[in-house]
């Protein structure tokens, strides 16, 4: 009887929890860039191989990516984005190998075109992988033997020397009565900022009638210029039915700035 080598691929984000039991870690998770047309600019990232006893052979690729409307990551192949730096970027080693317990920092190059145009998309993006390629050989199950490869990727940010703008704003705030799992808020906003943003959702709770304020934990964002987004938020479950003002607080930026929202709302 054959024997069947199936490869499963395991893709990790930088803060992955799962880098000790697969192999791989890569960092820093964001690599930023600031430069002009015509700049040559140099950052570092660390690969890492925690195993103990399993080297690792391992390639470096680039893929584009975008925010879908919830803020999950979708990818592209490399250079299919009008915002796509992959094609400005070059590696020191784009083939190499780590020993158990080794790390190795690469140099990544990124060379801004000649000819950028002051009209172009003011943040350029992509992802950087390095991918495993000589997997290894898990639990034997139902007769095939499974093999395991890991692929870490971190993101790549570009944007010119020019003064920065955040700006996020609040579009729209909904009550959803509950439906077959329960009630919910849809807020939906807009990113109008010139660069990367990053912040955090805060709501709060007010019950107009007992004056009880409740508050929820505090949800990050990033986003990308032009974004508009969407973020769904369950009711708290200890909110009893009774009249309510929800405050939405998007704080973004290093000061932070704060937009704020209110919605009233009969809860059931």
């Amino acid at each position: 009887m054959k024997n069947i080598w199936p490869i499963i691929l395991i893709i990790l984000s930088a803060s992955s929890s799962l880098f000790a039991q697969t192999g791989l870690t890569v960092g820093p998770p964001r690599v930023y860039f600031v430069g002009g047309p015509g700049a040559s600019m140099v950052q570092l990232v660390e690969v890492t191989n925690p195993s103990k006893d399993y080297g690792l052979e391992l390639a470096v690729s680039y893929e584009d990516w975008s925010y879908t409307p919830i803020g999950d990551n979708e990818l592209f192949t490399a250079g299919t984005l009008s915002n796509s730096c992959a094609d400005w970027l070059t590696i020191s080693e784009p083939f190499f190998a780590l020993g158990p317990g080794e790390s190795k920092q690469l140099q990544l190059n990124m060379k801004v075109p000649d000819n950028l145009s002051k009209n172009s998309p003011s943040v350029h993006t992509t992802m950087l992988f390095v991918t495993q390629m000589n997997p290894r050989a898990s639990a034997q199950q139902e007769g095939a033997n499974i093999r395991l490869a890991v692929r870490s990727g971190i993101k790549i940010y570009h944007r010119q020397s020019q003064t920065v703008k955040q700006d996020v704003e609040i579009d729209n705030i909904v009550y959803h009565k509950k439906d077959s799992t329960a009630a919910y808020l849809e807020l939906d906003y807009l990113v109008n900022s010139n660069t990367w943003t990053e912040g955090n959702i805060r709501i709060e709770y007010l019950n107009q009638e007992t004056g009880k304020q409740t508050k929820t934990s505090d949800v990050s964002f990033y986003a990308l210029p032009g974004d508009k987004r969407k973020h769904y938020t369950l009711i708290p479950k200890e909110l009893n039915s009774g009249h309510y003002i929800a405050t939405v607080m998007l704080m973004y930026g290093e000061q932070p700035d704060i937009k704020i929202g209110e919605i009233a709302f009969n809860h059931e």
